[in-house]
């Protein structure tokens, strides 16, 4: 690693968002999606699935009260993923165990938004919500609501499947956004007080257990944690989950009394020690997740070792299992990566969470080193999959984002039993949406890095920001015509890199600058202002001929956009279509048409090989994120030519 290439993305705080097409999306969380989570979490959404968040912290709160004084409790089994109505008693844990995790990403969304936008309404709901976090806390510093409500001693029993270090991790980010956004303690120091008993639990020495996280978070977590307090032991025990994972015998059949063999917890990436791990398995979140921590900590102390795995993992992820939309995960089966271009377009899982994780892990990789390869999937993930997973009114959301839908598959073919051609208004499982919400308040965070002597442009992205050594603006016109400005005011000399987009054949720059890994660097030594023009224009991208699904089709992008067909402007059976590749390309505000072909259908199942009778037809395209806003119909990314 070399130390000066390295950066920090810059805080949020010193960062206002004036982009014409993101400020619009920022908004609607803000107004819209970060409201409604909140209804779901009581339970007030007519018609959507259970959150039970609210109702398990209230529980909690009860219990810990009646241990503090000396009381018992009753106590409930903790045999199940899920609990609910049927399967269980009414006082208990209701939901999946690791339901808290999503409230907890409400907070961090909540602390994301104050940080720009005030509102006391809303930070008075945060604080309500906070007091009941607190009240649930155990004497110990634990903090749970499944086991306090249904078992307090089974703590830290099932540390493979359980989620308690999962949840933990999404208390501490949302801890630490509110506590940045609002200077309050209280839910950090209740934090700092689980971490410690994390700390006093999990190692090698003598009586500890020698455990790691089932679900990873609490790595990159805990290094965020470190930062906030300078507790370095909180960096050191991220650095021994890294270490410990994958190491035989595995703990997860240690507390199982069984024994470990080769291949076993792939899923949990538990399969090898992090530094032998160079393919992207298992489940996709928790990998992306994984590789996020391990980069935190091959940065922090200079792990070379550690740092070599985090880019053949990358490696792995970028060139041989991603969806062209920003998507990883090919499976629903463990949600999980599959083989190497295994990437069938309707039977994608590509779920929300794991882009965002992907976005998590590319920000890393991109300060330990600037290598535009890590930016320009960030932007694929963020222009498409990500906002994909999100209706257009910030009301109902998509878990899984496929590339290729046909309704009446998703009703009648029982292997797409998790595939919804429509969004829900919620999920028993909903760790998407409040992923989603913080994600995209805390946008600006993925933009721009600074160290010494540069400043990153990363994405894009229309704003106004105090850097260390100087202030700049990004007047951006980047979605809907590739170009921006950035007017620089430095404190010293220094450099200006600004990402070259993978798309952009054609660009100008106008001032002199120097090319490297893909950034463009820019001297600045006193008030510039940097016009770039990216000429985006319609393309048509063709996938590896390895990727069978794809053999003979292609797919639309405009700039940073991948595009696609619905039935609704094009009809039934969009496999009929073929798009004339020697044709216009028009834009047409949000949609291009293209020339193309729509073959005549078939009267017989087989015949004799001959030409397909066609006509002419228009064929028209939508930005990818925009699809099922107007009701359930067929979808396609890819398309044949």
């Amino acid at each position: 690693m070399i130390k000066e290439k390295q950066s920090k993305h810059i805080e949020l705080k010193n960062i206002k968002i004036t982009d014409p097409f993101w400020s619009r999306i920022c908004e609607l969380v803000r107004t819209e999606v970060i409201p409604y989570q909140y209804e779901a979490f009581n339970d007030r959404i007519e018609g959507a699935e259970k959150s039970y968040c609210v109702s398990n912290f209230k529980k909690a709160a009860k219990v810990a009260a009646a241990l503090r004084e000396g009381k018992k409790s009753p106590t409930y089994p903790v045999d199940k993923w899920q609990y609910n109505d049927e399967n269980s008693d009414k006082d208990s844990f209701h939901g999946f165990v690791f339901q808290d995790s999503d409230f907890y990403k409400w907070i961090e969304a909540v602390g994301f938004s104050l940080s720009n936008h005030p509102d006391g309404e809303l930070k008075k709901k945060a604080q309500e919500v906070i007091d009941l976090i607190c009240n649930a806390q155990l004497e110990n510093g634990y903090i749970n609501t499944f086991y306090t409500i249904n078992n307090p001693s089974a703590a830290f029993t099932n540390i493979r499947d359980f989620h308690e270090l999962y949840c933990f991790g999404h208390l501490t980010e949302g801890a630490i956004a509110y506590f940045n956004a609002t200077g309050e303690r209280a839910l950090l120091d209740a934090t700092c007080r689980y971490a410690d008993l994390i700390c006093e639990t999990f190692g090698r020495e003598e009586g500890k257990k020698r455990a790691y996280p089932g679900h990873e978070i609490t790595e990159m977590a805990l290094v965020k944690l470190y930062e906030i307090t300078g507790e370095k032991k909180y960096l050191d025990e991220a650095k021994y989950f890294i270490d410990e994972r994958g190491k035989r015998p595995c703990y997860f059949d240690v507390e199982r009394n069984q024994e470990t063999k080769d291949g076993d917890h792939v899923y949990e990436q538990a399969h090898l020690p992090v530094r032998e791990q160079r393919e992207a398995v298992g489940h996709a979140v928790r990998a992306v997740y994984l590789y996020s921590g391990m980069a935190d900590i091959a940065k922090y102390y200079g792990d070379e070792e550690l740092y070599s795995a985090c880019k053949d993992l990358w490696d792995s992820i970028e060139k041989r299992k991603l969806y062209i939309t920003g998507g990883i995960g090919a499976t629903a089966h463990g949600e999980a990566f599959s083989f190497d271009y295994d990437l069938k377009n309707d039977m994608a899982y590509a779920e929300t969470c794991a882009s965002i994780g992907l976005v998590f892990f590319a920000r890393r990789m991109a300060e330990i080193y600037p290598d535009s390869h890590y930016h320009n999937v960030a932007e694929r993930a963020l222009f498409n999959n990500i906002l994909s997973g999100m209706a257009e009114d910030g009301k109902s959301f998509f878990y899984s984002n496929l590339l290729e839908i046909n309704p009446e598959a998703c009703k009648k073919d029982s292997r797409k039993h998790y595939v919804s051609p429509v969004r829900q208004k919620w999920f028993g499982c909903a760790c998407c949406p409040p992923n989603l919400a913080r994600i995209i308040s805390s946008l600006g965070e993925y933009c721009f890095a600074q160290n010494e002597k540069t400043i990153f442009i990363h994405q894009y992205v229309g704003a106004q920001v105090k850097a260390d050594n100087a202030d700049f603006e990004i007047k951006s016109d980047y979605a809907e015509n590739g170009k921006a400005e950035i007017i620089v005011s430095p404190k010293k000399a220094i450099n200006l890199a600004v990402r070259i987009p993978e798309w952009s054949n054609d660009f100008s720059i106008s001032c002199p600058y120097e090319i490297k890994d893909g950034y463009a660097y820019i001297k600045i030594s006193e008030k510039t202002s940097v016009s770039l023009d990216f000429k985006p224009k319609a393309k048509l991208i063709k996938c590896s001929n390895r990727v069978r699904e794809n053999v003979g089709k292609a797919a639309l992008s405009r700039g940073p956009f991948i595009y696609c067909i619905e039935e609704i402007d094009n009809g039934k059976n969009l496999q009929m279509l073929r798009v004339n590749p020697d044709g216009e390309f028009l834009k047409d505000g949000n949609s291009i048409i293209a020339d193309g072909f729509r073959e005549k259908e078939d009267s017989a199942l087989y015949y004799e090989y001959k030409e397909a009778e066609q006509m002419p037809v228009k064929i028209k395209f939508i930005p990818y994120h925009k699809w099922a806003n107007r009701g359930e119909n067929e979808m396609s990314v890819y398309f044949r030519i």
